[in-house]
């Protein structure tokens, strides 16, 4: 079966050549409190998606409902920790010279904070945040990630720690590491996801080892061929 690897050593092998992150609960420790407080200032139940939600709305009703939810965002922002194994991880990249990217459905204010925090000096772009839309669990922010990069998505990695994370991996037609958490257990069996950790550092003897890949075509709704366009 063919892997993808850092170092290929047979004609099936494909190189890995960027990671893509997702930053809530995958670069940064999970805040679980924080999406419940979204949902509590939005007036909603844990079935109705956030973002659904908002751009629901009306034009007005939406930048009001927007700014509830960077409210709540901005006391998580400043609460932030580190992923174990998040320094290792950049160093390795960096060494290796692989890309790396954002795809996150957080405003780009607490994205900055991390990196400027935790990641000085370490360099993630394309950073997507969910002013690009559609966002995840479309596959549109990836697929503008590997068009920017110009790179095919099977040599690429999603990241991530949730079922957004794993969908839009899986129909961006890349392979999908889930981040371990005590929130996520549901998804390791889930047939989007490729790979499970329990830590981002794990990930540098999955790149050497590598990881046995299922080639699969990117899913691309309508709407996706339209963002990307």
């Amino acid at each position: 079966m063919p892997r993808l690897v850092l170092i290929p050593k047979s004609p099936d092998d494909v190189p890995v050549k960027g990671l893509i992150f997702d930053m809530d609960g995958t670069l940064c420790m999970p805040q679980t409190w924080m999406f419940a407080e979204m949902r509590r200032v939005l007036g909603i139940t844990k079935s109705v998606d956030i973002l659904d939600h908002i751009y629901s709305l009306d034009v007005a009703e939406q930048e009001i409902a927007h700014e509830k939810v960077r409210q709540v965002e901005r006391r998580a922002m400043v609460q932030m920790k580190p992923q174990p194994g998040l320094e290792e991880l950049m160093k390795f990249l960096e060494d290796n010279e692989l890309r790396k990217a954002i795809c996150t459905r957080n405003f780009e204010t607490p994205v900055h904070h991390l990196l400027a925090t935790f990641l000085p000096k370490k360099l993630f772009h394309p950073i997507v945040t969910r002013e690009f839309k559609p966002p995840k669990p479309s596959p549109a922010g990836i697929l503008h990630i590997a068009n920017h990069w110009a790179i095919e998505p099977k040599h690429l990695i999603m990241v991530g720690d949730s079922v957004d994370d794993m969908l839009a991996g899986h129909r961006a037609g890349v392979t999908t590491i889930l981040l371990e958490s005590d929130a996520n257990g549901h998804l390791k069996d889930a047939t989007e996801t490729d790979v499970v950790v329990p830590r981002l550092d794990d990930i540098i003897n999955l790149l050497k080892d590598g990881i046995e890949i299922v080639e699969r075509m990117p899913t691309v709704p309508q709407e996706v061929v339209k963002a990307l366009g």
